[in-house]
């Protein structure tokens, strides 16, 4: 027989009724509604028709109703669970949880790690695993999901010897579910299920059961899974030890490694620090470095194009020491590509390393390279200094910038292709800010004179648009003139004008 509430518009719609109940009759009629929305706004004042009810009705009568009544969409039916998840009281404490479980078809796992948490160790075989053990192997997906996503919290709730005898196997079968939503789910949860479970038998159970399952999430075929395995799998290093890292790990990095998806690359490039506890630096540049080596000089470009742009976190997860050792001539090579995009690349990733490690880092170790580059017979290569010294001059500073590399860059404004110094042009424009007055005044403000007379148009029109108002130079040092840059309207005006500190004494 199916279970309903006596309470219901029809029988309030007499006179006698008690009209205060009307609203909660309603929230029960949409219970049953056709309509979706109105059956989860109804779900979400579950707690409200209980509080109307009282806890024996809604024991006896609330939760068969459910049972008997919502057969729905997953999303109603996760909303219920959620609800339901905060009902004990409602259902008259801890003493009648049970009836949660008992008497509704639910995506309970939200109920179960509250109430697990709130049964004698010897009730949660008899009362939850039940549930739960259907919840792992629901027909929906979205149930499964919820499974995997509570896993941890499942696990803790139910202790060590649950854990060993029922969860380990549910684990399993959610990393190998048919759904990748939920593969994802599980895969998240690898590093902390492992962490969690007994200490005596954590290793032998995730060396057998769990392992396995993870070298083939390696290679699965949906790249969110492949992430999030990617994401947490490197963790499992310091459960498992040093030996363990090398001989079963260390394979399934190097195969993330060489992923075609860049999040799955990017996730195992991100926590390398954590090997690098477990089996030492050296240990790791034997094993890894070879594959990073590899994919910065790939065939294709866009492959080396992502490496490149991991470059500075892989930097700042070994250190200067071993970057300098092992990654630097990789990254200066980088700068004389033949493809463009790479070149471009390699510039503002030396940006991104000098930002890291120091401009003192910079002179010694790159600057030297980049303006060494400033000779080479490839135009291509002459024209990569210039962009480096516009990447690298602010991150610098205005010492190296204009003691090391402003000099390079005027020598180069004689250079015979009309490219290389149109580009002089910019460059100037561009560290002009980092440079100080007189280098301003004495020594670029000449060469963009002349080069505002070339021969070639673009790079006259260059040099005229550092000259012209987007270049400001000072006065010589001789004349104690201030420089005034007046504003219109919260904006630079584009007219610069200098004041003599008579004049300046006399405005104010």
């Amino acid at each position: 027989a199916r279970h309903s509430i006596t309470l219901s518009t029809s029988k309030m719609a007499g006179a006698d009724g008690d009209d205060s109940l009307y609203p909660i009759a309603v929230l029960i009629d949409e219970l049953r509604n056709e309509d979706v929305q109105l059956r989860l706004n109804s779900i979400k004042k579950l707690s409200t028709i209980a509080l109307a009810l009282g806890v024996e009705r809604t024991r006896t009568e609330l939760l068969p109703f459910l049972t008997d009544t919502i057969y729905d969409e997953d999303e109603v039916l996760l909303a219920l669970a959620e609800q339901l998840g905060n009902f004990t009281m409602l259902v008259g404490g801890p003493e009648y949880v049970h009836c949660l479980l008992d008497s509704v078809r639910l995506l309970a796992v939200e109920a179960c790690v509250s109430i697990a948490t709130l049964l004698p160790q010897e009730d949660l075989e008899t009362l939850v695993m039940p549930t739960l053990r259907q919840a792992a192997e629901d027909k929906s997906w979205r149930v499964r999901y919820m499974v995997a996503d509570k896993f941890s919290e499942l696990q803790k709730a139910v202790g060590p010897e649950i854990t060993k005898n029922d969860l380990v196997p549910a684990f399993q079968n959610l990393l190998k579910d048919c759904e990748a939503e939920v593969r994802a789910a599980a895969a998240n949860k690898v590093k902390e299920f492992c962490e969690n479970l007994p200490e005596d038998s954590r290793e032998q159970i995730i060396m057998t059961h769990i392992l396995p399952c993870v070298k083939e999430l390696v290679s699965d075929t949906n790249q969110h899974v492949k992430s999030a395995l990617a994401s947490v799998i490197m963790g499992l290093s310091t459960i498992l030890g040093k030996d363990n890292t090398v001989e079963h790990l260390l394979p399934l990095f190097l195969a993330q490694l060489k992923d075609e998806c860049p999040e799955v690359r990017l996730n195992i490039i991100s926590n390398l620090d954590c090997v690098n506890e477990v089996i030492g630096i050296r240990q790791l540049s034997q094993s890894l470095l070879p594959a990073i080596v590899e994919l910065a000089e790939d065939a294709k470009w866009r492959v080396r194009l992502a490496i490149i742009e991991y470059m500075p976190l892989l930097a700042g997860q070994l250190g200067v020491e071993f970057f300098d050792e092992k990654l630097n001539t990789l990254c200066m090579a980088w700068l004389i590509d033949h493809v463009y995009a790479i070149r471009e690349a390699a510039t503002c990733n030396l940006m991104k390393l000098v930002e890291k490690f120091g401009a003192e880092w910079a002179q010694n170790t790159i600057v030297p390279k980049v303006l060494g580059m400033a000779n080479d017979p490839n135009y291509l290569h002459r024209m990569t200094t210039l962009f480096c010294i516009n990447a690298l001059s602010e991150a610098c500073g205005q010492d190296i910038t204009t003691k090391q590399m402003l000099p390079v860059v005027l020598k180069m404004s004689n250079d015979q292709v009309a490219n290389v110094r149109f580009n002089v042009a910019k460059s100037l424009q561009k560290i002009g800010p980092v440079l100080d007055s007189n280098a301003l005044q004495s020594e670029v403000k000449p060469v963009l004179e002349k080069l505002a007379t070339d021969t070639d148009m673009d790079v006259k029109y260059f040099a005229q648009e550092a000259i012209s108002g987007k270049l400001v130079f000072p006065p010589p040092a001789a004349e104690t003139s201030l420089y005034v840059r007046f504003y219109r309207s919260g904006k630079p005006d584009d007219h610069a004008v200098f004041l003599s500190s008579s004049t300046v004494l006399s405005l104010a």
